[in-house]
């Protein structure tokens, strides 16, 4: 690469840079961990043609930032149409789940979502939230992030309960820490109504023994 194609490269570069930087402040400020998809796909897309504009000496400048104008003037215009347009909004940014309802797993929408038991048990944990029975509700936003309502003030002193059923397999590891077995377990559901562990989506118990069951088809 001669001394003129350098300085060319470091040329684009930064212009490129400022004129990105200016698209992106036009688009509005959002933090990053509440971008809907839509606002990453745009954001993505943006960064492929910089790269491009930066990297093909021969395309005209004008060619390379053209793409990134039309792109972040879709954006501009569906945002402006989504604030007046809820329907719209809705379709472009989603709408939130509710993943827990009174304390109940709502398993169809977790399937409709493809949100995993580990998920939902990680974001409560990092919330301080030790049992399922004490949120009122969960709802999965736009940005992937769980909104959590318990019922009562939960402390991160509450030892957490084991989850000894997990889509209708029974977790027997869970089972040698409290020192019980199936046999145990099978009469335990029993109590709840439940004549076999298929027949339950989640179940869990506590520090004081107390059983949480979540049975399949809410």
């Amino acid at each position: 690469m001669g001394d003129v194609e350098l300085w060319t490269v470091i040329l684009r570069s930064f212009f490129i840079y400022i004129f990105v930087m200016v698209i992106m402040r036009m688009m509005g400020k959002r933090e990053i961990g509440k971008l809907s998809v839509f606002d990453v796909v745009v954001s993505i897309m943006i960064a492929d043609f910089a790269v491009l504009s930066i990297e093909d000496l021969k395309m005209p400048l004008i060619k390379g930032i053209m793409p990134i104008i039309v792109v972040a003037s879709a954006q501009i215009l569906l945002s402006y149409i989504s604030l007046k347009n809820a329907k719209i909004r809705h379709i472009v940014d989603g709408e939130p789940s509710v993943l827990i309802r009174n304390g109940k797993i709502q398993e169809k929408e977790m399937a409709r979502q493809r949100y995993n038991l580990d998920d939902l048990m990680t974001q409560l944990r990092e919330k301080n939230i030790a049992h399922v029975d004490d949120v009122e509700f969960a709802l999965l936003e736009t940005t992937g992030k769980l909104s959590v309502f318990p019922k009562k003030d939960v402390t991160s002193q509450v030892k957490l309960p084991l989850p000894v059923i997990i889509e209708g397999k029974v977790q027997e590891d869970a089972l040698k820490q409290i020192g019980q077995n199936r046999f145990w377990l099978k009469n335990q559901i029993q109590k709840y109504g439940y004549r076999d562990w298929k027949e339950i989506f989640f179940a869990s118990i506590d520090q004081y023994g107390k059983l949480y069951i979540d049975p399949r088809k809410d």
